[in-house]
This record gives C-alpha cells, structure tokens and sequence, in this order.
C-alpha cells in the first residue's frame, strides 16, 4: 500500500517519516521503561550505603519522570533513607547517571555537544528538530556548564599510555572572551573598564619527521588542547599536566611556541626549564614592522626598502645585525622614542628564541599557526560571537567542553563516566 501511494505521488513522504520517527521514538519509550523495571533492585540486604559510610535503610518505591532520547518515561526505583544524615538516597539514580537531573545521560551528552557549538538557544531548536528532543533554552546551558565542569575535572585525573616521540611541541596563547559586567569589576582594559577576561589556551602536537623539501610535518590526530580563564600560574600547571599526560617524559626534543609575552617564557621556564624556546616568527616580522613604521612613517619606499632588508636578516637569525639597525635609527619625538625603545627590547630579550635558520636546520617548526588557529577554533567561534557574555564559570565550561570535543576525547570521557 505504501508503496502504491508513493507511485502515485498521494503521500507525503516527510510527513510520513516525522510520524514513524515518533512513533518509533514512543515504542522506544516504553521498552526502556520495561528494561529499566528489570533491572536489578538493591534489596537483597535491605539497606544500603548512604555515600557517606552509613547505612541507608530502604522505605519504598519511588517514581520519577525522566527525559531520555526516545521521549520521556517514568521509571520506578528504590528509595532509602540515611537517618543520621536526614537524607534520601535512590542507588538508581546513581547507578544510571541520572542522580539530581531529569535527563537521561544520553540527552545530557546531546545537549553538551550541540551546546559546545552553537548558542544554546541554537542548540535547543536543533535538539528539537534533529532528535525529536524538547527542552527549554536554560535547560541546555546547565547541563552543559554542569558536564563541562565535569569534563574540567576528568581531564586533570585521566590517564595515559604516551608514545616515545622525536620532537614534543608546546603552544600557548591567550585571547579576550566578553564576559558579564561583575566578571571585570576593578579590571583595567585598552580604553576604559575591561570588558573581557583572557581566556588562555595550550596547545600540545607532535612532529616525528619532515617532508621531501625539510619542512616540519605535524603528526595527523596529535593535538590536544587545555584552556580556561585564569591566572597564568594556575594555567601553567594545567599546562603542565596535560604535557604529562601526553609524553612530555618520553619526548626527545621539547620546544615551546610562543609570541613573545613575558608570561609565555615565565611558563616555560617554570614548568619546561630544559625546552627550546622559539618566539614564533610572525609576531617577530609583526614587531618588525611597527619599528619600521615608527622610523620612517606609515608611506615611505625607504621603509619598505628598510623592512626588506631587516627581515632578511631575521630570517636567517641574524638578531643582533636587526637591533644594530634599530639602535642607529632616530625617531622625532620623544613618544616614538621610547615605542622603538620597547621594539628593541623585545627583540634584546628574545635574541636566542629568535635563531630561525638554525631552528630550520634542526626540521623544527618556527610559527605558532596551530594556537593561532586554535584560539579561533576553540575559543572565538562558540565564545565570542555577537551579543554573547560570559560568567568565567559559564565560558570555562564550555572551553573544556571544546577542548575536550578538539582533541578527540569525547567518546573516552563518556566511557569513564559510564564506567564511574
């Protein structure tokens, strides 16, 4: 029959698989329901831990509605009850992940994935039309804030079983996310109050060889990436830790990435004392061409020449025949005075981070493209789209959910919690 209709054009085919997906989805509902009612109870010794070392006695049955990926249910489960701490305990509940939340894990891991990527409210139309899931726009936030600090916490425990590797690389940098107004509160910005909090992103690749013409290749699916808002010793050590987990001991050579920033090689020096250290190129063209600008103006064929000459020069490491020059230019004023001064300290203090054709000799990488990119990737696209503001807890949440997502540990964390 249906196939008929279908030859004759009378069926809405749309329609028609929206209705059977529901219909489906309701099936579904209550065979779950039945295998949840199947599911072992508790009640062999009649009390159970409280979770907090004592013992819980069971008083009755209890029902709870709960969300799940085929539609809401009700489910029955055991309910006991801690007198010395006055409170219920439902083993269920624990045991199914479910344990202070209506939704089942498996809505829980819809809503943090499409929150991760998208606004929420975004995140709950998609939910709605791509899973026949409704739920209300906050809804998705807090479970998503709510795992992401999970996946915070996960992430410092995990384990891991790293691989020797010749070359062990180190990236960081730190771009602004909006926040609320009580988040910048006594905070200085560029013009006026801040308006945003730096958010401060690691990343970690590895490099085992070079191609036919000696550039660096990074390995395939070996990034990973850590971040939040906070402070640069706090982020150091999550640094650290993650480096750790993936091999910093068994590396052959460790090289940190970095654009320059005091703190970056405050960092490194604490935390990666025996790496090389290698100021990525571009910001050092970058600083370059300020300094040519300061000395010779915004239009001039003589700074053009200039800067010719002198990134030459810091390509091929040359760094003191690059400050030589700058110590022997002459800006007007006292103002351009001391912003060339601050030009040639940066590169006086960079000078061996700044060895490019010998770092290229080596097969190393010389540009921090891939944190460059990372703070796009995982910070800018889901955090610092227009008319957003965060909490520095909302938007850490959702950077661990990101990182975690990025670096392609998303299905181990749902196995550890699944185990837990």
């Amino acid at each position: 029959m249906v196939v008929r209709l279908l030859r004759a054009g009378a069926l809405d085919l749309e329609a028609t698989e929206m209705a059977l997906r529901e219909g489906m989805h309701q099936l579904g509902s209550r065979i779950l329901e039945k295998l949840l009612e199947l599911d072992p109870q508790p009640l062999d010794a009649k009390t159970v831990d409280c979770g907090q070392g004592h013992a819980a006695r069971w008083l009755s049955w209890r029902r709870k509605q709960l969300l799940t990926v085929l539609g809401p249910i009700q489910i029955r489960r055991s309910y006991y009850y801690c007198e010395i701490c006055g409170r219920g305990v439902h083993p269920q509940d624990r045991q199914w992940g479910i344990e202070g939340t209506g939704f089942s894990p498996g809505v829980q891991r819809l809503m943090a994935r499409l929150g991760s990527k998208e606004s929420f409210e975004e995140a709950r139309e998609d939910l709605a039309e791509l899973a026949g899931v409704k739920v209300v726009t906050k809804q998705v936030e807090r479970v998503s804030e709510q795992l992401g600090q999970q996946v915070r916490g996960w992430t410092a425990a995990a384990g891991s079983d790293p691989q020797p590797v010749a070359k062990f690389y180190i990236t960081y940098d730190g771009t602004g996310v909006p926040v609320v107004r009580r988040e910048t509160e006594g905070r200085k910005g560029k013009q006026g109050p801040a308006k945003t909090r730096e958010a401060k992103l690691g990343c970690i690749f590895t490099q085992t060889g070079v191609d036919a013409e000696g550039c660096p290749q990074r390995d395939p699916e070996s990034t990973s990436y850590v971040g939040a808002i906070e402070t640069a010793q706090e982020f150091g050590l999550r640094l650290y830790e993650e480096a750790e987990r993936r091999g910093l001991a068994q590396a052959g050579e460790v090289i940190v990435l970095g654009d320059g920033a005091p703190w970056v090689w405050n960092v490194a020096d604490e935390h990666f004392p025996t790496a090389i250290q290698i100021v990525d190129l571009y910001h050092a063209r970058e600083h370059l061409a300020q300094a040519a600008k300061l000395i010779f103006g915004s239009d001039s064929d003589q700074q053009s020449q200039w800067l010719r000459a002198r990134t030459e020069e810091l390509d091929a490491g040359r760094v003191e025949a690059v400050i030589g020059a700058l110590g022997r230019s002459g800006p007007k004023d006292c103002a351009q005075h001391a912003a060339l001064e601050r030009e040639v300290n940066y590169f006086r203090n960079n000078a061996e981070r700044m060895r490019y054709d010998d770092f290229r000799k080596r097969g190393l990488f010389v540009g921090s493209g891939v944190i460059e990119a990372g703070c796009k990737t995982v910070v800018g696209q889901r955090l610092k789209r227009s008319g957003m503001h965060w909490t520095v807890r909302g938007a850490n949440a959702i950077i661990a959910l990101r990182c975690l997502i990025l670096s392609g540990r998303w299905e181990s964390f749902w196995e550890s919690r699944s185990a837990a």
